[in-house]
């Protein structure tokens, strides 16, 4: 061996050896740590996420600059965040994830840097960013470097909004000032033992003398059914990562893209005769609407978006004879299907997203109206209902309604109407669409006439059927062209794939403008 190739030999050896140190992270007795907390560590937690084989990792070989409070005794390769590219099905995606065992896996500049680095090149090339947070926050001995690391993840969160997919995984800590973070990207996932919160409980008892727990601020839990801040919660970090993967399939890469199509296996002119069982004809009577969504699906596949929060609506993605949708659809099981302040939010958001990403909306309507009441008025429910109604108005994707039963007043209007743009809108015959029910309608037409009627009682009762014959049917609305056709329940599958069929090639726009001014 010749001493050139000797050389290369030890200065290929030492880069193995380097290579090696920034795969073990904080060392041994803290990747046990991290274990015995139930918890993977970085690497662990890509190697579930992504396709095996096809990580390639970028700044491996990145140690912080800070010499202050004895970080210069402490720097570890790769710093205490793993960045990188791979694929999840065979398509490009980028991700980092933050890594506990190396100093809490807080937020040095060098840590802000490598994710910047890593946004930015999946901008560049048009490709999904997955962050898996696990840190305990802003490195404090950096001082206000880290702090700005920190911001400019912000801006690049923000540029990269409705241009491509992004993705929070929260899977231990997320507190102060990193959760902006996340609270930017398109879908939070969370662990059931993860948390997020600004100020943490020693903060918040001091202020409030409430005795608090990291659980009960900020917990999975709370934020899943009480604050809406997490879309998903799951019990594993495999599942949880399981999941990544599943919501991935249903979008595209980019906003330039179209969603990912699969050869469709469900018949897509099969009839659903279980929904004249499913919807009562009584339009008093509640019903699980997640039971239609299941039936007009490929293979009953719903991916539920904030299933336990503001559950009177119900979002998510499905396919429709292999191509994805997003499907939108009032819950007569939960407040009768109303609107309130927080499912109006979660909708609109939703519709949004489904816009900037290509993705077709699929409305199913059965709503008496908005929630009534003091509360939801001094919270802003004109302001928050309105949202949803920008958000329909403002989406170019195609747009599919089907009236099922009830759509009164304003709420006819904001859920897919075709006086917001709707593409198609269909009805089922028993469908009941009116300025508000018979019910209402009549104790106001009719108060005179029934205060001197000799049997009140009955005589409400016929024109009460008298209006629902005359008005609150879908014909009134066919007549003028608002509804496209009254359609056999039966059939709602098979209509609702021929209208995206007919709509796949569908171009359309909005004024030239630098954005609009949604009531927010």
């Amino acid at each position: 061996m010749t001493i050139e190739e000797k050389g290369l030999v030890e200065k290929l050896a030492e880069l193995e050896r380097l290579k090696e140190l920034s795969r073990q992270g904080g060392g041994p007795e803290r990747i046990a740590a991290q274990h015995g907390r139930g918890k993977l560590t970085a690497r662990e937690r890509l190697d579930l996420l992504l396709d095996p084989g096809s990580f390639e990792e970028l700044d491996a070989l990145v140690v912080h600059r800070s010499s202050e409070f004895g970080l210069d005794r402490q720097r570890y390769y790769g710093d205490a965040v793993v960045t990188g590219y791979g694929t999840i099905d065979g398509r490009l995606v980028y991700v980092f994830a933050q890594d506990f065992t190396v100093l809490g896996g807080s937020l040095s500049e060098a840590v802000g840097e490598k994710i910047c680095k890593v946004m930015d090149l999946a901008l560049k090339n048009g490709a999904p960013i997955i962050g898996i947070n696990d840190s305990g926050g802003a490195r404090i001995q950096e001082g206000v470097v880290s702090l700005k690391g920190y911001g400019d993840i912000f801006l690049r969160n923000t540029l990269a909004s409705g241009l491509i997919p992004q993705i929070s995984v929260i899977m231990g800590p997320c507190a102060g000032g990193a959760v902006y973070s996340p609270a930017i990207t398109d879908f939070i996932f969370m662990t059931s033992s993860a948390y997020m919160y600004i100020t943490g409980p020693e903060v918040v008892r001091a202020v409030t003398q409430q005795e608090v727990t990291h659980e009960g601020l900020g917990g999975a839990q709370t934020h899943a059914t009480k604050s809406g801040v997490a879309h998903f919660i799951l019990e594993t970090e495999e599942e949880c990562l399981r999941e990544v993967r599943r919501l991935l399939s249903f979008l595209p890469s980019n906003n330039m893209d179209d969603p990912p199509v699969v050869e469709p296996t469900d018949d897509p002119w099969r009839r659903c005769d279980d929904l004249l069982e499913i919807v009562p004809e009584d339009p008093a009577k509640p019903y699980d609407m997640h039971e239609v969504i299941y039936h007009i699906v490929d293979h009953g596949d719903f991916m539920e978006v904030h299933s336990f929060w503001a559950q009177s609506v119900i979002v998510g993605f499905a396919r429709m004879n292999g191509r994805p949708v997003g499907i939108v659809a009032n819950n007569p099981a939960v407040l009768a299907g109303v609107l309130d302040i927080n499912s109006s939010r979660k909708a609109a958001r939703f519709v949004r997203f489904c816009d900037a990403f290509n993705i077709p909306i699929v409305t199913l309507v059965d709503i008496p109206g908005y929630l009534p009441g003091v509360e939801q008025e001094q919270g802003g429910i004109i302001t928050h209902g309105a949202k949803l109604l920008y958000a329909y108005s403002e989406a170019t994707v195609p747009k599919v309604t089907c009236i099922l039963r009830k759509a009164y007043g304003g709420a006819y209007l904001v859920m897919g109407s075709k006086h917001l743009r709707a593409d198609i809108n269909y009805a089922w015959p028993t469908a009941e669409i009116a300025v508000m029910g018979p019910d209402g309608a009549v104790n106001i037409i009719f108060r005179r006439e029934l205060e001197q009627a000799p049997d009140p009682e009955a005589q409400r009762r016929a024109l009460v059927e008298e209006y629902r014959q005359r008005f609150a049917n879908p014909y009134v609305a066919a007549a003028r062209g608002f509804i496209d056709d009254v359609i056999d329940p039966r059939d709602t599958r098979a209509k609702i794939i021929k209208a995206l069929e007919m709509l796949k090639n569908k171009t359309d726009t909005n004024p030239p403008k630098k954005h609009g001014n949604i009531p927010l």
